[in-house]
């Protein structure tokens, strides 16, 4: 999926690892354009095992996080499942506050993930 423009996507296995351009994830065309994206690998291309690989992402904005509960909801909606990982302390902790971490399946690292898809 080279036209990416936002994501890194790769195949692992059967999972499919989405890993964020961008740093900061703070404007509303940018999470347009992730959203679309996104959607485009649920309701196009039919992936139902997705990892958000949030290694590279320093802040994301409100709108960010209202973005993710909708993608959330999106891949629920297929029977598909959506884990992240990587989250850095600092969004964790937005995260935590807005008690995202209890809507979100969160693993540290890609492999636990992984894992956790397998088992």
């Amino acid at each position: 999926m080279s036209d990416q423009k936002r994501l890194k996507v790769t195949e692992v296995e059967d999972v499919t690892v989405v890993e964020f351009k961008d740093r900061k994830i703070l404007d509303d065309v940018q999470i347009q354009e992730i959203g679309q994206e996104f959607s485009d690998l649920v309701e196009v291309a039919k992936k139902r095992s997705i990892l958000l690989n949030f290694s590279h992402v320093e802040f994301l904005s409100s709108s960010a996080l209202g973005k993710l509960i909708s993608l959330d909801k999106q891949v629920k909606q297929q029977d598909g499942h959506l884990k992240m990982s990587n989250i850095r302390p600092e969004i964790m902790e937005v995260f935590a506050i807005t008690r995202l971490n209890k809507l979100f399946d969160i693993k540290d690292d890609v492999p636990d993930a992984l894992a956790a898809f397998r088992g």
